[in-house]
């Protein structure tokens, strides 16, 4: 059932991109002519006007075909023979629609569930934040030079820089301010793991459990999402580093776990299994949770969306200069095993639909971005030829554009084959 509903999900984005580019298509009075759902034999297809639209065998992904896209036309409604806007606007189509539906999904999710704001909520004691003399309250507004728009942008500029001293600029009563703050490096090692990701990194509420591992201990004994992590054997836990300090200290020995689990109480035995972690960074921080209206989460929506976007174009940057690892590409098989993984830590439908509506938007946005990359056969790389057609004012020669073409698509297959083997290893491996 996981697999099904991460299996519509996926399609959904696909479908919605492909959806962009047919509706810009037909603005521009552009023949489309056939609009598909999923790939294969076709198994049904009715005319309407001029686009024929088909269902066919394999339920994965979707696409539009229209006149003069990859062959000479001389009819004025082909593609190639549209003013050069027109054929830019439907390019981007696609993209933009995987963009306005993140929004969408975000919206909805932030109005219910809230949001993380740039603002600090904890420090923990003697952390590098607060040896930086950063307080609680303070806004966060750059790191290492980068402009912070959500936290997750943190997360991946600590990634990058590998923990290395940085500038961190915030907002204190309305002043700008700047200080130099030094990580803690926890270097890669064989940890003992429950497999728990918990609600914050310090303070209250720390200790709720906010995803669980699939096949690690605390997945198999019955945790849930949601449950407060209140014991562990004789040791009351408040916060998330004491859990995560007993733990380490207490190796593979077979830990008594009790829970909150609403208004009852929850025992589990589990034995932690030792696994190989990555090199991580810290700043003891955590921030501040907000829940507005559907105006505020709107506005919230679109400032995640534009961070996300933004950060695909860097790290292209990254793969290029090594900061980043062409091992941690993800296909389509891994985007479904992550949808389906977060709909399966649901503890109710209500919690599955959030997550859902998360995780999807998520997937949207990296794809529409990723789409908008100046390569061969993806839509950014259509509208670098015609912008190289507006410089030259003609466009290249057809047998150039079937060279670029037939590179790029074959550089895409390799990365496509890449991606795959990737996702397969870490379904696999865990």
């Amino acid at each position: 059932m996981n697999f099904v509903v991460a299996f519509l999900a996926f399609n959904i984005i696909v479908i919605t991109h492909e959806m962009g580019h047919f509706l810009a298509a037909k603005r521009f009075g552009i023949k489309v002519l056939e609009f598909s759902l999923f790939m294969g034999p076709k198994i049904y297809s009715f005319q309407r006007g001029e686009t024929m639209y088909s269902l066919r065998l394999f339920p994965i992904m979707a696409y539009v075909k229209m006149e003069g896209e990859t062959e000479e036309s001389d009819s004025a409604t082909a593609f190639n023979n549209k003013p050069k806007h027109a054929r830019a606007l439907t390019a981007f189509g696609g993209p933009l629609a995987n963009i306005l539906l993140a929004i969408i999904l975000l919206t909805g999710y932030y109005a219910i569930a809230g949001y993380e704001t740039m603002s600090v909520n904890h420090i923990a004691v003697k952390s590098p934040a607060s040896d930086a003399g950063i307080q609680t309250g303070d806004k966060i507004i750059s790191y290492d030079e980068m402009r912070t728009y959500s936290t997750i942008d943190i997360m991946q500029f600590l990634y990058v820089s590998k923990g290395k001293p940085a500038e961190v600029e915030y907002l204190r009563n309305g002043h700008q301010n700047t200080v130099t703050i030094k990580p803690v490096i926890y270097p890669a090692a064989m940890s003992p793991k429950i497999g728990v990701s918990l609600g914050s990194d310090n303070g209250a509420d720390s200790n709720i459990i906010n995803a669980l591992s699939v096949d690690y201990p605390a997945a198999k004994m019955g945790l849930q999402v949601g449950d407060r992590i209140i014991q562990l054997n004789d040791t009351q836990i408040k916060t998330a580093q004491e859990l995560v300090d007993f733990v380490a200290k207490n190796g593979v020995k077979l830990i008594r776990v009790k829970v909150k689990r609403g208004e009852a109480e929850v025992n589990a035995d589990i034995t932690p299994i030792e696994v190989k972690t990555q090199e991580t960074y810290d700043l003891g921080l955590d921030f501040q949770m907000a829940k507005g209206n559907i105006i505020d989460s709107f506005r919230e929506s679109a400032v995640f969306t534009y961070s996300i976007t933004r950060s695909v174009a860097y790290s292209i940057g990254w793969l290029i200069t090594g900061k980043a690892k062409l091992s941690e590409m993800m296909g389509p098989i891994g985007m479904v095993s992550t949808i389906g993984t977060a709909v399966k830590q649901a503890p109710n439908l209500m919690e599955m639909l959030l997550y859902l509506m998360r995780i999807t938007a998520l997937m949207s946005i990296a794809i529409g971005a990723t789409n908008l990359v100046p390569f061969p056969m993806l839509d950014g790389g259509r509208l670098v030829l015609i912008g190289v057609e507006a410089v030259r004012g003609k466009p290249l020669s057809q047998d150039k554009e079937a060279y670029i073409s037939m590179v790029g698509f074959v550089l895409i297959i390799m990365l496509g084959i890449y991606a795959a083997y990737n996702d397969i290893v870490r379904l696999i491996t865990g």
